[in-house]
């Protein structure tokens, strides 16, 4: 991915596209692909990871943003240069500020499969030299909430234990009927579909599917039986996003 500063448009969903990292662990990435090159400030990139038990990511740095990994199915054990060591199962959440310089890996716990959602979030230019940080969350440590037609989770926002440097809001909704999602004012985002199918502003909208958002509206999901998303939002930066591998400058 090379420099970008503007952002493509669409006005309807988007299939996700399988990517084949070099370890041999495979994704469905929703951005940045062939048909949404672009980053989508203040996120650099987001994917559906699914790592078999033999595959995973070595020890391997990053640096310039944050990172959110959030478990769908299966563990994943991390360890990293600042001594941490953490095994997240299903619904738990790691987040990751890569800051100045870290090093981790990522394998799958219990000799099983794991498939998880990653997010990055970049850094402000005047935070990218700050001091590499982890912190993580229990799926009970997460508030759950009824909420019209939807049962929410808040994986980063009011009442998570997980917060970034970026004000925004990571959302796991499972939509039962109807549920409509807002972004606010002056903010961007998207939803990705983990699982089931349904529609979003009327169309078509499944396991894969993404649908970026980068003005300020208001989309009602309808689910056909079962339909689990992430709804993510957060502010700009209004700073070019410049991806060099796993490093963010």
């Amino acid at each position: 991915m090379t420099e970008s500063e503007s952002q493509a448009s669409t006005d309807g969903p988007l299939s996700g596209e399988r990517v084949r990292h070099g370890t041999g662990v495979n994704s469905t990435r929703a951005f940045p692909t062939e048909s949404y090159p672009d980053n989508l400030d203040p996120f650099v990139l987001f994917e559906q990871f699914y790592i078999d038990p033999d595959k995973g990511f070595p020890m391997h740095p990053h640096r310039g943003f944050e990172i959110v990994s959030y478990m769908i199915e299966g563990g994943m054990e991390h360890e990293d240069s600042l001594g941490v060591a953490n095994t997240a199962y299903e619904n738990d959440a790691m987040r990751i500020t890569t800051g100045s310089g870290i090093r981790h890996s990522e394998f799958p716990a219990d000799g099983q499969a794991c498939t998880g959602l990653q997010l990055w979030v970049n850094l402000p230019q005047a935070k990218k030299d700050t001091e590499p940080d982890y912190g993580d969350a229990t799926a009970d440590a997460l508030p759950t909430a009824e909420q019209g037609g939807a049962t929410i989770t808040t994986v980063i926002g009011e009442g998570s234990p997980i917060s970034l440097h970026t004000p925004m809001e990571y959302l796991d909704v499972s939509v039962a009927d109807a549920w409509t999602w807002s972004v606010p004012a002056e903010w961007s985002g998207f939803l990705y579909g983990v699982s089931g199918s349904g529609t979003v502003a009327g169309q078509s909208f499944t396991d894969g599917d993404f649908l970026p958002a980068t003005d300020s509206r208001s989309v009602t999901l309808q689910s056909d039986e079962s339909l689990r998303v992430v709804a993510v939002s957060g502010r700009p930066h209004g700073e070019p996003i410049r991806q060099r591998g796993p490093y963010v400058l």
